[in-house]
């Protein structure tokens, strides 16, 4: 097996086609297919189905791609072990994040100590958050939870209950707090399946022999305020994440309170990146100096 093939198969996986791939390495396009045949013939296996101009893994390209992943993984942190100042003079970082606004201050003082990094933040719900991180299609992750799954360093950020929000004109702004079966009386507006803050209003619903049913159901927490400003129904969301909206009002729900945990998380195995260790380094002193002002 020969370290070009290995890299060959990486980089047309990544990239999605064998001239993309060949833009990436700086290759001709007829030497990475030789490279990609090579690896096949070998080890008498179809890594990539072929059709016409079209390309995807097989079942065993999936599972190579998962050991290619982090052999690149590791030759990358070398190379930022080696260049370190190099990367955090002119890196980048992705970030993707269920509410971008809980690393608000974190970003703000890793812009001020090294500005010449570039940051991308993307927004998704929490299964979005988690997948994104598996495919290596972002570095670092924001989640309202602590994921159950060793594969992952954690940083708790906050937590925040669950509560309800309404339209400042609907017949519930008179309230301070609503019981889970009054629920029931009213429209329920819920982000898609996959949000973890639905998931959890749900089971402590169940908890309680309540079930939930959305009247509307919208893509994103930007979706669901702007639907219920309008008067369709009530909305849910974390405290934390509860804007200053003049149009809103909320409401607290009268049960056990449900906790959200939004956490700072990346995979183990690329925690030893220079800025991704940079970037939890920050959050570490920030969570710190915000302890620190608060006794």
């Amino acid at each position: 097996m020969r370290y070009v093939q290995l890299r060959a198969f990486h980089y047309v996986a990544i990239s999605g086609g064998f001239s993309r791939a060949a833009e990436a390495l700086c290759l001709t396009q007829p030497a990475i297919s030789d490279q990609v045949r090579k690896l096949e013939e070998e080890y008498d296996v179809l890594l990539f189905n072929r059709h016409k101009k079209q390309v995807s893994l097989t079942d065993a390209g999936v599972k190579l791609l998962e050991i290619t992943h982090r052999l690149f993984e590791v030759e990358q942190q070398a190379l930022d072990f080696l260049s370190e100042s190099r990367v955090l003079r002119a890196g980048k970082l992705r970030i993707m994040a269920d509410a971008a606004h809980h690393i608000l201050g974190i970003l703000g003082a890793f812009r001020e100590k090294y500005p010449s990094v570039q940051i991308s933040v993307q927004t998704g719900n929490s299964e979005e958050v988690i997948s994104s991180l598996y495919r290596y299609e972002a570095d670092i992750g924001v989640l309202g939870e602590v994921p159950k799954a060793r594969d992952f360093l954690i940083h708790k950020l906050n937590s925040s209950p669950i509560i309800a929000f309404v339209a400042r004109d609907h017949p519930l702004s008179r309230f301070s707090n609503i019981d889970l079966a009054e629920l029931l009386q009213w429209p329920l507006v819920f982000r898609e399946k996959g949000s973890k803050t639905r998931q959890k209003l749900e089971d402590l619903a169940l908890e309680k022999n309540v079930v939930l049913k959305p009247a509307i159901e919208a893509e994103g927490r930007e979706a669901v305020r702007e639907i219920v400003a309008g008067g369709a129904g009530i909305g849910f969301v974390s405290l934390a994440e509860f804007s200053n909206d003049s149009r809103l009002h909320p409401l607290s729900i009268n049960t056990r309170e449900e906790l959200m945990d939004e956490t700072l998380i990346c995979l183990q195995e690329r925690s030893n990146g220079t800025l991704i260790n940079a970037f939890f380094k920050i959050a570490t002193e920030e969570s710190s100096l915000t302890s620190s002002n608060l006794q």
